[in-house]
């Protein structure tokens, strides 16, 4: 494997806003390919790299890409939830280093999205997996073969397919697909024609599917508090973000943190005694431009969120 396993989004200024915290260690909690994680180190000679990702093929493209800065890096199994006990089960290499940065690029990968045995596209038929870590948990196949009608609609007007929702997840659950190509045909059965003609209606399905199969809901939300306890004062939390649920999950944790948990009235100022954990240095989210988007699709849905601890 070498660096066409992930191509990073928004390079620029994930790596020029996290440089900016200065000397210490950084944590790519979602490593994938390592382009981010490149870019740090080669960014400066002063940065300790700390990767995580419950992926063993992105672990093991990882270790490939950053051989060069092998002393500066260490490369865990785990998912971003587990950051406090990473942090823990490494503080040999962490030593009495501050930790500055932490990034969450969130999502699939392009490499899992290309891989048609890992299940998480529809573009190939193949085993309904979906499962970040292949070793461990339920597939998606089985997750589907084990839930209720209540459970599967819930979920897919979570994530988006209100209209149709209780159409298509009768129409699953009577099929229960065990492939991707079986989860598309479904889907689109159950979906009226002129809804069809508004991109591939099975798109969100997959990422609903993905998100329970991997618990990504309270993955991310372990993982933000994580990330804000464990970073030094200054430190810099980065996260990118593909659809609107991880992002208004994102921005939620975010604005608790910026206001300190104050609900006083905007228009009277805060009279309860809040502290603001973070600043969040930009009031909207990153967006690639034009040139990166064209260059690399995955980027059109990226959003970016910053914040600089200021307080514990």
């Amino acid at each position: 494997m070498n660096s066409s396993y992930h191509r990073p989004v928004l390079l620029a200024p994930v790596r020029d806003f996290l440089l900016a915290a200065g000397p210490g260690v950084y944590v790519d909690a979602t490593l994938g390919g390592a382009g981010h994680a490149e870019a740090l180190l080669q960014g400066s000679p002063d940065i300790f790299l700390l990767g995580i990702d419950r992926d063993p093929e992105a672990r093991e493209s990882a270790r490939a890409r950053l051989a060069p800065f092998a002393e500066r890096v260490r490369i865990v199994a785990a998912t971003f939830a587990e950051l406090r006990r990473v942090l823990d089960d490494n503080s040999d290499f962490v030593g009495d280093r501050p930790l500055r940065g932490v990034l969450m690029d969130l999502g699939v990968s392009s490499h899992q999205l290309d891989d048609p045995q890992r299940g998480f596209s529809f573009r190939a038929d193949a085993p309904l997996d979906m499962r970040m870590d292949p070793t461990t948990g339920m597939t998606a196949a089985e997750w589907l073969a084990s839930t209720d009608v209540v459970s599967l609609t819930r979920l897919l007007r979570i994530n988006g397919e209100d209209r149709f929702a209780p159409g298509i997840a009768r129409a699953l659950l009577e099929r229960r697909p065990t492939t991707t190509g079986e989860l598309s045909e479904t889907v689109e059965s159950a979906v009226p024609p002129a809804a069809r003609r508004r991109g591939h209606v099975a798109t969100r399905v997959f990422q609903a599917l993905r998100v329970v199969v991997n618990d990504e809901v309270d993955q991310l939300s372990e993982g933000l508090e994580a990330a804000l306890d464990a970073l030094d004062l200054e430190g810099r939390l980065v996260v990118i973000s593909y659809h609107s649920g991880e992002d208004r999950a994102v921005k939620a944790v975010l604005r608790e943190a910026q206001t300190g948990g104050c609900t006083c009235p905007y228009e009277l100022g805060c009279v309860c005694g809040a502290v603001s954990r973070v600043t969040v240095p930009h009031s909207g989210a990153i967006l690639a431009d034009a040139r990166e988007v064209a260059d690399n699709p995955r980027a059109r849905s990226a959003r970016l969120r910053t914040a600089i601890k200021v307080a514990p």
